[in-house]
């Protein structure tokens, strides 16, 4: 059977392209995803349906792709990405926090003039219901969106991020109110989209809305193995997918293919079909369709360290509640770049996976210290020609002295917090970092690298850019350089990653693109 459109990928934004190309009902849409599909909130297991309440992680979940990456030094860091509908916005932190306005003016400043911020605000708006400012939504929240965002007042804020709250602005930060106002920094609640515990992601919001039509076929459970190219003519035209299902290799053509992936599996998809790097193509036997030298480079995510202080036995720590409710955003002393850290801060933290502690076992206070903008870049390699292959990642964490010296002075920082006297009256000690790992830089590198991880925000793979840009691999309307008929429309395509988590940047690209694909751009 022959579609309009074939979308590869249910997740942050194909699902979003799905339900939108759908509205027209003269459209036929197909939507692949390799993993399951819940047609309703009651169906979903526990760990997809739940964020903070679930007894069962989403880490070792079927429905996680569970990804390794070398992270800083060689060390192997876990990287878990949605293998279900919604993607990973089904099993992600739920932080639902835009970037600056900077971020999307450096974007047209690269060549990319529709992505300024002003343009971008209508898109940011439509994604989502912002019920802290619905009464009032003003010019920057949305306020009958798919995707419902919340925040907890300061009346229900746990004891631990009161103390933590009043150590920072002690410590000179301002009081935000709102994160996701322009302009805005300093310390204050977390924005956030799970409503009564749930985990609002775009399978719920954005499928909800669409998987009734009769133009909206959703096949879960199909892993596509590569694109289809006809190559006959002046230019390469994407015509369909080559993908599996329960054993069974099959074929769908479309009219327009969109690869919706992710920053990990759509720059393996393009190289599977021949969209790559030419002598990297080689190695792994595979013809070159389009030589593109940008796919899999760029790598960029927000490298994340934990710190952990463990609480006096009068603290009150309880799993199932919500735990991790402020941030801290702020910039960097030396550091031409605003707002370049973000610490996220929790009143009843546990050991980190990877220090062998259980995942449930709360211990007390926790900060999570995030770099913004980072100087290190990565990237993603076939590892084989065979679809089943993970591909290597390469994080490259830390690897600028920059990165290490922002991060050296934003742990100390933290770290000098716990001499206030609100922190100090509940700390018992303080787990990490060790004492001895603060004593000289040369210590703290050693640490810091041992231990990083990311907030798993793994962006810009595929990025987009002018034609005048030999790394860019689309577009600004997300259309592949070089061939006819694909686009790419996630993560991967942002020239540089935002000063934020990424998920509503996602959500956006995928609203904005799909107006792009009516407008016939």
């Amino acid at each position: 059977m022959r579609y309009d459109y074939i979308v590869i990928g249910a997740g942050s934004a194909g699902a979003i392209l799905a339900t939108r190309l759908s509205e027209d009902p003269g459209a036929s849409v197909l939507l692949l995803e390799a993993g399951p599909d819940y047609p309703d909130i009651d169906s979903l297991p526990e760990e997809v349906k739940y964020g903070y309440m679930s007894a069962k992680s989403v880490w070792d979940s079927d429905h996680n792709w569970q990804y390794r990456a070398s992270g800083a030094g060689g060390n192997e860091i876990e990287i878990p990405r949605g293998r279900v509908t919604g993607g990973s916005s089904a099993i992600n932190g739920q932080i639902f926090l835009r970037g600056i306005p900077e971020d999307y003016d450096d974007w047209a400043r690269r060549g990319n003039d529709e992505w300024n911020f002003q343009k971008l605000v209508p898109y940011f708006n439509r994604v989502e219901t912002d019920t802290t400012y619905q009464d009032d939504p003003g010019d920057f929240h949305g306020s009958d969106g798919p995707i419902i965002c919340h925040r907890f007042s300061p009346d229900q804020w746990r004891q631990g991020n009161k103390i933590w709250f009043e150590a920072w602005r002690d410590n000179g930060q301002p009081h935000c109110e709102d994160h996701n106002a322009p302009g805005t920094t300093g310390v204050g609640p977390t924005p956030l989209n799970n409503p009564n515990g749930i985990r609002w992601s775009t399978s719920i919001g954005y499928l909800g809305l669409s998987r009734h039509r009769l133009n909206l076929t959703i096949r879960p459970n199909v892993t596509v193995k590569r694109l289809l190219f006809d190559t006959t003519g002046a230019r390469p035209r994407a015509t369909g997918v080559e993908a599996v299902s329960d054993g069974e290799t099959f074929i769908v053509e479309a009219q327009e293919i969109i690869l919706s992936a992710g920053a990990i599996a759509s720059p393996q998809i393009l190289m599977l079909s021949g969209v790559g790097p030419a002598d990297h193509l080689r190695e792994h036997g595979i013809d070159t369709v389009i030589d593109s030298p940008g796919v899999g480079q760029n790598l960029a995510d927000h490298p994340l360290l934990n710190m952990l202080w463990a609480t006096k036995p009068e603290v009150e720590l309880q799993r199932f509640v919500a735990n991790a409710q402020l941030l801290v955003r702020y910039t960097a002393e030396g550091s031409p770049l605003h707002n370049d850290m973000i610490v996220y801060l929790n009143s009843g933290a546990g050991m980190a996976r990877n220090r062998g502690g259980a995942h449930a076992d709360l211990v007390g206070l926790g900060a999570s210290l995030g770099l913004n903008l980072a100087m290190s870049k990565g990237e993603i390699r076939l590892r084989s020609s065979d679809y089943r292959d993970y591909p290597l990642l390469n994080y490259n964490l830390l690897d600028h002295e920059e990165d290490l010296r922002r991060y050296r002075d934003g742990v100390r920082m933290i770290v000098g917090l716990e001499d206030h006297p609100a922190m100090s009256a509940i700390i018992k000690d303080r787990v990490y970092p060790e004492d001895s790992d603060l004593e000289t830089d040369e210590a703290l590198n050693t640490w810091m690298r041992r231990w990083v991880g990311t907030g798993h925000h793994v962006s810009c793979t595929a990025k987009m850019g002018p034609g005048s840009d030999p790394m860019a691999v689309v577009d600004q309307y997300g259309k592949l350089y070089g061939a006819d008929g694909l686009r790419v429309v996630d993560a991967s395509i942002m020239p540089e990653c935002v000063r934020a988590n990424i998920n509503v940047t996602v959500l956006m690209i995928g609203e904005r693109i799909s107006d792009f694909i009516k407008q016939g751009k």
